[in-house]
């Protein structure tokens, strides 16, 4: 996956950057739907659709972990955002993720 600033534009139609679909993220879009309700992005050409759905994949860059691991984790008992980094080893880094890992845990409960 391509390592992405804060800052870096994903969608250049509507000027959505990383940051923004990772926010969107943390506040529950799971699908490309729900980032494109959310943040617009991917609605004006769709030249970067790959891109959204690369990032919608991806929960924790610095381990490599995907969202699909930390749904998993969530599934099979992971209780708090310590349980699922022993599991997956996601949030146990820089810890950028742990908010869309609580997210995703919340929304298990």
């Amino acid at each position: 996956m391509t390592l992405y600033k804060g800052t870096d534009l994903v969608c250049y139609c509507l000027k959505v950057d990383y940051a923004t679909i990772r926010k969107a993220m943390k506040d529950g879009a799971r699908t490309v739907d729900d980032i494109q309700e959310m943040t617009k992005a991917g609605t004006g050409c769709g030249r970067c659709l790959s891109q959204v759905e690369a990032i919608l994949a991806s929960a924790c860059s610095c381990k490599d972990v995907s969202m699909d691991a930390i749904v998993m984790a969530a599934k099979s008992g992971a209780k708090d955002v310590r349980e699922v980094a022993e599991k997956t080893g996601a949030g146990s880094c820089c810890g950028r993720c742990q908010p869309l890992i609580q997210n995703v845990l919340d929304s298990e409960k």
